[in-house]
């Protein structure tokens, strides 16, 4: 369980509330044996003296009876407010602390995995650590101190009987542990089947035009009940499977109360015990009998645990590339030089650019020009310090790229992607997420500037219409538009365009580049394009190459 031992800090940070919990789990159990001994002692009181009737005496055992299992839920309760609710911290903090990661992560690691493998990160495997946290270890020390509690009262009434009540229950214990392993192989399956009907209905909703434009709506249908039934399937064996736990409990508590009811009934005819104390051990045994054959589910949880914590930790390991070593303020002019710049992907091991130098001033454009695969994205991509040169070096304002304030600096820049992406929000917040609290008037503003402003008004809710998820309700024109208005409403030093006119027809090209000339003309500028009419408005044109050439301006 070595994997389980990077939680040991958390366990720390939350002693308090686990020594308070362990506490109640002590004061619950013992109320909750202390009680048994008083209804023994209420059937031999009322066996032997039926002729007395009712008495004093088992008034008070039944007032101790009362008030020891109303002690015994209390400090259930509390048990549960302090281990349960540290349990919940932990996974609170777990995945604030993953989300963060994946913040830090670069962009080549996000290639290196995929968004479901992610998520199940953030929620299944999170959630399965939480189950060894809570429940996991307030059922293992519950199962001890009442083991101990009882096994100490037991003792004391009878010892053979004591040993043959409790010599069934690791056998328990253990089936328990091979059914529960089952269950949650069966679970894992079935939860895969339920990811595979989610990304089946995702992929269906978001290319829900293709599958019209091909009128493929029956051939759709018949997959998703392909993987209902098949989802449905598993859900029934896995049901089956769990009525086998309820039986297996359910049949050692017959046979237990068999045991007890044969052994007690024949010391009982030797005189040896009372009808009470027979009494004690039955009530004695069911009492145990669930915590034993919980050992066996603890210990699956605590596997899948294991295994849920090593994918995380392996997760949490990885490093950025990007590391940020600067947190000083100061001002950026945009003065950009490459210099002998090389980057070859890691995952394709293809050779985006080849030796690349250029120059641009601040307060200049440049039009970056090439064929397909020739590495224009990727000049973005390390403008932005998404990657790092594999070879060579980025300046800005005659300093490397890698010795400024990373955040400081991308607060300066304003990109326009070349697939547009846009929230699951409404046109205001898409074109104002780029500031804290935009004014709306400055939304319009440049909305205005990318020549989008028209198609909104006309919409019902106009800027406060919801765009859908990754804006399936825009055009791709309208989608293109809306980003470069949260580019420009950045009003950055550095702006990109990466091909994000190519949705746009020719005179809507130019009104956008006709109401951003001031604000191109303050600020450096980067316009990836395959458009001559584009790149002719630039200072300096580069023109790239496929990668096994070398690059030129």
């Amino acid at each position: 369980m070595k994997a389980l031992k990077t939680l040991n800090p958390y366990f720390w940070k939350h002693r308090n509330l686990l020594v308070w919990g362990f506490l109640f789990i002590i004061a619950s159990n013992f109320f909750n044996i202390y009680k048994v001994q008083f209804v023994g002692k209420s059937v031999d009181v009322i066996t032997e003296g039926n002729r007395l009737g009712f008495n004093s005496v088992v008034l008070k055992y039944a007032a101790i009876i009362v008030g020891s299992s109303l002690l015994t839920g209390f400090f259930t309760f509390m048990m549960r407010q302090t281990i349960i609710v540290s349990s919940r911290r932990i996974e609170y903090e777990l995945k604030n602390k993953i989300y963060s990661h994946y913040q830090d992560m670069s962009l080549t690691d996000y290639k290196k995995t995929t968004i479901g493998d992610l998520m199940n990160r953030l929620s299944e495997d999170v959630v399965a650590v939480r189950m060894y946290l809570g429940p996991g270890v307030m059922y293992v020390v519950n199962l001890l101190i009442l083991l101990l509690i009882t096994g100490v009262y037991m003792l004391r009434t009878d010892v053979s009987m004591t040993l043959w009540s409790l010599l069934p229950l690791p056998l328990l214990s253990y089936v328990i542990y091979k059914v529960s392993s089952i269950i949650n192989r069966k679970s894992r399956i079935k939860q895969k089947s339920q990811s595979e009907i989610s990304t089946f209905v995702t992929d269906s909703f978001s290319g829900i035009r293709v599958i019209k434009f091909f009128a493929r709506e029956l051939f759709i249908v018949k997959n998703y009940n392909s993987k209902v039934t098949d989802y449905q399937d598993k859900s029934l064996d896995l049901a089956k499977t769990e009525a086998y736990f309820f039986t297996i409990i359910l049949f050692m508590i017959g046979l237990l109360n068999v045991v007890i009811l044969y052994i007690g009934g024949q010391k009982y005819i030797d005189g040896q015990l009372s009808v009470g104390k027979i009494a004690d051990f039955f009530l004695y045994v069911n009492i145990l009998i669930w915590p034993f054959s919980m050992v066996g589910w603890v210990t699956s949880v605590n596997q899948r645990a294991e295994a849920s914590m090593q994918r995380i930790n392996e997760f949490m390991d990885m490093k950025s590339e990007i590391v940020n070593l600067n947190t000083d303020i100061y001002p950026i002019y945009g003065d950009i030089e490459f210099r002998n710049v090389s980057y070859v992907y890691p995952n394709t091991g293809i050779r985006a650019l080849d030796n690349l130098s250029f120059t641009l001033k601040a307060g200049e454009s440049l039009a970056v020009m090439g064929k397909t695969g020739s590495g224009k994205t990727t000049v973005a991509l390390l403008l932005c310090r998404l990657i790092d040169p594999t070879e060579g070096e980025i300046l800005l304002d005659g300093k490397n790229l890698k010795d400024h304030n990373l955040d400081l600096y991308r607060s300066h820049i304003g990109y326009i992607p070349q697939e547009s992406y846009l929230f699951s929000d409404t046109i205001e917040n898409n074109i104002g997420f780029a500031m804290d609290r935009p004014l709306v008037s400055e939304v319009i503003k440049f909305a205005k500037m990318a020549d989008v402003d028209k198609n909104i008004v006309e919409f019902k809710d106009q800027y406060k219409t919801t765009v859908g998820e990754r804006g399936v309700m825009l055009s791709g024109g309208q989608k293109q538009r809306i980003c470069i208005a949260r580019a420009l409403i950045r009003k950055p030093q550095i702006l990109i365009f990466d091909d994000s006119l190519s949705a746009l027809d020719t005179e809507t090209e130019e009104n956008i580049l006709h109401n951003i000339s001031e604000e191109l003309q303050q600020r450096s500028v980067i316009l990836i394009t395959h458009r001559e009419s584009t790149a002719s408005r630039a200072d300096k044109i580069l023109t790239l190459k496929t990668p096994e050439n070398t690059q030129s301006a």
